[in-house]
């Protein structure tokens, strides 16, 4: 079994066949999805959609990309988090590589995101890019109470010790089977039971389905190729990394709101 631990369902890339895309997951053996909010009225529609299907889960949170206009929209988030089938806080963080809102702006959301993490004691899941320094400073500085998981991980040294010093959780997507990743010894310091496995689909399509709409079956194809980095079998490297969504995003807590 597995568990894509962080796409994006709300996309308007699923919009024609959502279903097929949650059944061929169920094919291929990914028993739950954590579909990510990337402002507020995505992580509305997050949450609708965990509520109609039992194996998706919500995180709801405003994206650096659009920190600028989130105006208000925090106390939105604070009220959909108490939700029964929202398990984290994001996702959120810092994207110097584009920078579509100021930095200012993007370091004070993060900060309000890490926050409401610790008020409603649920998990951060955080988007770094081309931040590290800040980032850094900003996971140091955050609540002592507070876990999280730093989603895709391609970044530096300095932010994954930053990172495992507060015992955070560290995810990896199609990235690792691309030829020109250069993060195996990355991955290779991550505690196992630490370590996640994500699509962040529709993005970031693994090998051999890059060029393509990446979805949660394909999870597999990264558990796959973070196995052979590792050296270890498949469905160890599977059964570790569920044990560990599971763990984090407190999955295994009695729910019955979802109809699907």
């Amino acid at each position: 079994m597995l568990i894509d631990s962080h796409c994006h369902l709300t996309d308007e890339r699923f919009r024609e066949d959502l279903d097929a895309v949650l059944t061929r997951a169920a094919a291929a053996g990914v028993e739950a999805m954590v579909t990510i909010g990337s402002d507020l009225e995505d992580s509305r529609a997050a949450v609708a959609l965990a509520g109609d299907h039992a194996a998706v889960w919500a995180a709801v949170g405003i994206h650096p990309h659009v920190a600028a206009a989130a105006g208000e929209g925090m106390g939105e988030i604070e009220v959909l988090a108490a939700g029964p089938r929202v398990v984290a806080i994001g996702e959120t963080g810092l994207d110097y590589h584009y920078d579509h809102s100021p930095r200012t702006v993007q370091r004070r959301l993060f900060e309000a995101h890490l926050a409401l993490a610790a008020t409603t004691s649920l998990p951060v899941v955080v988007h770094t890019r081309d931040a590290d320094e800040d980032a850094v400073a900003i996971l140091r500085s955050a609540p002592a109470a507070v876990t999280g998981v730093l989603h895709c991980f391609t970044a530096g040294d300095a932010l994954l010790d930053a990172a495992l010093e507060r015992s955070w959780y560290i995810s990896f997507a199609g990235v690792i089977t691309f030829r020109t990743w250069d993060g195996l010894e990355r991955l290779r310091r991550v505690p196992p039971d630490r370590l996640l496995v994500e699509t962040d689909s529709p993005y970031l399509a693994p090998v051999p389905h890059r060029g393509r709409r990446n979805e949660p079956a394909f999870v597999a194809e990264v558990c796959s190729a973070a196995a052979a980095a590792l050296g270890e079998e498949v469905d160890v490297v599977a059964a570790r990394t569920v044990a560990n969504a599971r763990r984090f995003f407190r999955l295994g807590r009695p729910d019955t709101s979802a109809t699907g």
